[in-house]
């Protein structure tokens, strides 16, 4: 009789590497993603743009996803995925290096193609990645491994933000308020040192991702396929078709849902913490606040799921907090605001753990196809945010017709416009409770 204790000992430790490289990746596409919050008021500031024209940072990253998800997969199914990894890194390196021409420039769109390249990498890489730790062991612990890509993740973007908010937002309330009284020539001066600041950071991003795309090359990656899907005892399937897996396309919208809300509390925090009249000089910590607070629940998701609490409970707790946060958020002013947009750090750690298993379960040969579209799926982050940016922009337009003073109008536009997190929880949480099981079999 087989020692069962040995076996699973033995099937951690073929597993460990594998998963300590892929939370590398993770830890990658993390620092990269998350720098955004830095450079949303970075970029506002240098090229002179609205809320919503800035956080076109966030679209440029976030919409490569659709574009290059389906080619994504296409170009994994032909090289694999370890060529696949360091092809992405190396696309990743490629947009870091357009950076320097743009900062030259001081061209919006070229920062925005820089982005995007980078987004075009990160695309690969996380076609790749998910599925691979997804189905790298049992499919009931898949949050609990995902929750560990999580860690490493957003302790890069914790990094990433405060190097770069230390780096580019460094003295911008002084320079903004300079900008109010020199001259054009002065003016123009000013903003062209501020984007030069981009040069020096880029660079030796470029090199490190270069490197890695060459060390990813000999890691030792096993291949792994997903469950076969169940035949009938006549040897067939009734399934034929992607389209045939409802929960698939709700678990797709569901991620979009979730990763629009994801950036916005990343991402606007920081401006959001500067629109209420506290000191960028503080300000620029704030995103690392929301991810901390991922990170310590990605941590007790490591520890509870699947133990004590199921992926699908996970779920439904996240949905429900994210809906009494946003109301928080809404409802309240000044430091708590920001606080409870922090918080939603907390709501948010583990619905893509837990959408990500509960999304691909059942599929079987279509589990590549369905990578690839919940891939597409965070493309929720280029859309919702700049709606965001929208309904703020909106709203400070009323209120100054209304006779409040500029400030007053800007802080307050920009606590309402969170307003636009509410329906989407609301979706995560229908997802939760009944949308993951519609079309499999009970």
């Amino acid at each position: 009789m087989p020692n069962t204790k040995s076996s699973k000992i033995q099937e951690k430790n073929s597993t460990l590497v594998p998963i300590l490289i892929i939370a590398g990746l993770f830890f990658i596409f993390g620092f990269v993603t998350w720098i955004n919050g830095a450079l949303i008021p970075f970029m506002k500031a240098i090229n002179e743009l609205t809320s919503s024209q800035s956080l076109l940072v966030a679209s440029a990253s976030y919409i490569s996803f659709v574009v290059m998800a389906i080619p994504a997969s296409y170009i994994l199914n032909k090289i694999g995925y370890k060529k696949g990894m360091s092809l992405g890194l190396f696309v990743m390196g490629i947009g870091a290096l357009v950076f320097i021409p743009a900062a030259e420039a001081r061209t919006y769109w070229m920062f925005l193609t820089g982005i995007f390249i980078q987004g075009a990498g990160m695309t690969l890489l996380q076609t790749a990645s998910n599925p691979y730790i997804t189905i790298l062991g049992p499919i009931d612990s898949a949050a609990k491994r995902i929750a560990i890509m999580g860690i490493a993740n957003k302790v890069a973007g914790a990094l990433g933000s405060i190097i770069f908010g230390a780096l580019l937002l460094s003295g911008i309330d002084e320079i903004q308020e300079k900008l109010k009284t020199v001259s054009i020539t002065e003016k123009t001066e000013l903003l062209n040192t501020m984007a030069d600041s981009v040069v020096t950071p880029y660079i030796v991003m470029a090199i490190v991702l270069f490197v890695l795309g060459v060390l990813i090359r000999k890691a030792p990656l096993p291949n792994v396929e997903a469950e076969p899907i169940e035949e009938s005892k006549d040897g067939t399937t009734s399934k034929t078709s992607i389209f045939q897996f409802p929960h698939l396309w709700l678990g797709v919208l569901t991620l979009f849902m979730y990763v629009g809300v994801e950036v916005i509390a990343g991402d606007t925090i920081i401006a959001y913490g500067i629109s209420l009249g506290i000191p960028a000089t503080d300000a620029k910590f704030f995103t690392t606040f929301t991810l901390m607070a991922m990170v310590a629940t990605y941590a007790l998701g490591v520890i509870l799921i699947p133990k004590i609490i199921s992926q699908t409970t996970a779920l439904k707790i996240s949905a429900l907090l994210g809906i009494i946060f946003s109301l928080c958020i809404v409802f309240t002013s000044g430091m708590v605001s920001v606080l409870f947009v922090a918080a939603l750090g907390i709501a948010n750690a583990l619905v893509w753990p837990a959408v990500w298993p509960l999304t691909l379960n059942g599929l079987g040969k279509f589990t590549k196809t369905a990578s690839a579209l919940l891939i597409m799926a965070i493309s929720g982050g280029a859309i919702i945010p700049p709606l965001y940016g929208k309904l703020v922009d909106s709203n400070k337009v009323t209120y100054l017709a209304q006779g409040m003073n500029d400030a007053l109008a800007t802080a307050t536009a920009s606590t309402k416009g969170y307003w636009i997190l509410l329906p989407c929880y609301i979706i995560i949480l229908y997802y939760a409770m009944a949308g993951h099981k519609l079309g499999l079999k009970k």
